[in-house]
């Protein structure tokens, strides 16, 4: 279960919460002017009700004269009592005597009075002698009335004359109701215009934190982790104002990333230098190299006899030169690749180098099984032709290193959506996964003791990758155990 509202966005929570609380204050207002309403409606029909008491008791003081002893009281009747010029529609009276209820009726839109019934007049009679007008239900076409009892000679016992006078409340809870169902009209109304008005309002005043969004996306979107990186996305000046809370998070933003945009020029700058050491130091070092490994061939191709230790400290001399230099040519290649040199862009068979590759791998290591699956029509590309060699040369190599006599290793090139598709994969042992996510950094090595026994440099699968890229294409990785293939797509042309 999830909270409620939870996923919803910032725009539809304020929204929400702007109807929900308009909702509120528009039942609180539309409650409290009801009542008060109600309340003023009885007091006016109370004192409607007081003016037809004095009206029924002048029209019957005739009978009740200066009110003579009880038992000289002339008992005048409901009809006698309702006579009086000016009573309103629906105005009821009752008399009792001794509590029981001797005459009633009410007046019709003629004038006329008709009885009540049994059950009305029970009703009546239930009416306190307190001074106070009091709400009952008659019932069936009457409803609810207003009543005060009029007269009462005897108000403690109830055993004397009673005169119960009544108004009908249908006008005011006609009035009411009508302003019930205006003021929810008008509260649904004025909700739906706010709703909408709301939502405007809320979109406009959340449109600099989804500009905010959208240049946090596009630096996202850079490739900061490495090369020169450009970072110029900034938050506008209109939303980086710092007297507003958004403009405040729009400052912090600006200011965020220009520190990270210092960082970044600090590590490209670090970065450049190391690249021109290496470049500067591996161009250096071709030409000692070249003379170490020209004078140990030289003189172990001499002709001279010389100890068997020191003829096999000669094979080692020129065999590391030999070592030495790749691991310098490698070096010189990614710092020239970094420097963002532009490659040859000549027409390559990919078919016909992979054809050759495979071949000087089967040369190499004939201990294991080479298979080449390759279309019989030409695999054109536009790239450098010896460094896509070397790709392809780096990868059977690695197979071969890293995997056990009688492995079979399978070369398949492919052409799929516009693009050449060369797979290297083999039924070794597998990556181990502590290196598989750094498996084309430099000098990324399975053999955490560095042993040489492989005659890896680390910088096999670092040339692949910033070849391929070079070239727009993209290398990965796939490695269970029994089953290893490293994929590499570069754009085909006709």
């Amino acid at each position: 279960m999830t909270p409620s509202g939870a996923g919803w966005s910032l725009r539809r929570r304020l929204v929400v919460a702007l109807v929900v609380l308009l909702a509120l204050v528009s039942a609180l207002v539309g409650v409290v002017s009801v009542l008060a309403l109600r309340a003023s409606l009885t007091d006016r029909l109370d004192e409607q009700l007081a003016t037809s008491i004095s009206r029924s008791l002048v029209v019957v003081s005739g009978s009740l004269g200066p009110l003579p002893t009880p038992p000289q009281l002339i008992v005048p009747s409901a009809e006698r009592v309702l006579e009086a010029p000016g009573q309103a529609e629906g105005t009821l009276a009752a008399v009792l005597v001794e509590g029981r209820v001797l005459s009633s009726g009410y007046l019709d839109t003629a004038g006329t009075v008709h009885a009540l019934t049994a059950g009305q007049d029970a009703a009546l009679a239930a009416v306190a002698a307190d001074g106070a007008a009091h709400s009952l239900d008659l019932g069936g076409r009457m409803g609810d009335y207003r009543a005060l009892v009029a007269f009462d000679t005897a108000p403690s016992t109830g055993d004397g004359l009673r005169i119960v006078i009544g108004l009908p409340l249908a006008n005011v809870e006609t009035t009411v109701g009508q302003v019930v169902l205006t003021v929810a009209i008008v509260a649904a109304f004025g909700i739906v215009l706010a709703a909408v008005l709301g939502a405007r309002i809320v979109r406009g005043a959340l449109r600099p934190l989804q500009r905010m969004a959208q240049t946090a996306s596009r630096v996202a979107e850079l490739p900061l982790d490495r090369g020169e990186v450009a970072l110029a996305e900034r938050i506008p000046a209109a939303d980086a104002d710092s007297r507003t809370e958004v403009g405040q998070v729009g400052a912090a933003f600006n200011n965020m990333l220009d520190h990270v945009a210092g960082a970044l020029g600090a590590r490209e700058a670090s970065e450049r230098k190391v690249r021109q050491f290496v470049a500067d130091a591996s161009h250096e070092l071709r030409t000692p190299l070249s003379s170490i490994r020209g004078y140990s061939e030289l003189t172990r191709r001499s002709g001279e006899q010389v100890p068997a230790d020191i003829a096999h400290a000669l094979s080692r001399i020129e065999s590391e030169s030999v070592r030495m230099t790749g691991l310098v040519e490698d070096l010189l290649l990614l710092a020239r690749l970094d420097e963002g040199r532009e490659l040859a862009r000549d027409p390559v068979d990919l078919g016909r180098m992979i054809v050759d590759a495979v071949s000087d791998a089967h040369a190499t290591a004939p201990t294991h099984e080479w298979r080449l699956e390759s279309p019989p029509d030409p695999v054109m590309v536009s790239g450098d032709a010896p460094r896509l060699h070397q790709v392809v040369a780096n990868l059977l190599a690695n197979a071969a290193a890293h995997t056990p006599a009688g492995t079979v290793v399978v070369t398949n090139l492919a052409v799929v959506g516009g693009e050449a598709v060369l797979t290297v994969g083999d039924d070794g042992p597998g990556i181990d996964p502590s290196v598989r996510e750094n498996l084309f950094e430099r000098f990324a090595r399975a053999d955490s003791s560095r042993s040489r026994s492989t005659g890896s440099t680390g910088l096999g699968l670092a040339i692949v990758r910033a070849v391929v890229t070079a070239h727009g294409g993209s290398v990965s990785a796939e490695s269970t155990s029994g089953e290893t293939r490293f994929t590499v797509r570069i754009p085909s042309v006709d």
